[in-house]
């Protein structure tokens, strides 16, 4: 249904990626990603973060909410990256949930999309998936992610992450899934939470993204 499933936030380094990951709690990747031009052009390194002004960095990132405690969070990521790491994104789960605002989501988003290292994003899209599919009855992150974990090859997983958030995004939604107009819809054990018509759930469809 996706091949071509990807993460949907604009991006070119792992540092990048981990401040957009960041700006993305209680927000949408759209909305994100109308910021972090001009937020990377400002603040191209760790360096740049460590120093930020304040008051400079929270009028940037407003739009993204909760924008005081997302600027103190990239103040403080910016300078545990100096201080710690050389400056340098590192590439353990360990090392990264260490950094101010990054816990075990946004440390496996980073590690796989930009490391390439295998791990399961436990967000909103995949806990009720993963649920809806009769994958895991649980809705606590740790749980989803171990249990998930468990069903696929690692080295599937970070495709899987974005398969499911896709779908989640798409299809599958937190309201009125587009049940009808699923190619799951005979595997799933969830099928009738939304509409079963055909046309009418087609209708909730929300792809292509821009």
């Amino acid at each position: 249904m996706y091949p071509h499933a990807h993460c949907e936030l604009d991006f070119s380094t792992p540092l990048e990626l981990l401040v957009a990951t960041v700006l993305s709690a209680q927000s949408t990747d759209r909305r994100v990603n109308t910021v972090t031009p001009q937020l990377f052009a400002r603040y191209p390194d760790a360096a740049a973060y460590a120093s930020a002004d304040l008051t400079d960095l929270e009028a940037i990132i407003r739009p993204t909410g909760f924008f005081r405690a997302k600027a103190g969070h990239l103040v403080g990521i910016g300078q545990g990256l100096v201080e710690r790491f050389d400056g340098v994104v590192p590439a353990s789960l360990e090392d990264l949930v260490t950094l101010p605002g990054v816990g075990r989501k946004t440390a496996n988003v980073v590690l796989g999309d930009a490391f390439g290292v295998p791990g399961i994003t436990p967000d909103t899209h995949l806990i009720r998936v993963s649920n809806r599919l009769g994958w895991v009855s649980s809705t606590k992150p740790d749980v989803v992610e171990a249990a998930v974990g468990a069903l696929f090859p690692p080295q599937q997983w970070v495709s899987l992450n974005h398969r499911i958030i896709w779908h989640g995004r798409r299809r599958c939604h937190a309201r009125r899934p587009a049940c009808g107009a699923c190619a799951l819809a005979p595997l799933c054990p969830s099928f009738g939470e939304g509409p079963t018509d055909p046309e009418i759930a087609a209708t909730l469809i929300k792809e292509p993204r821009a």
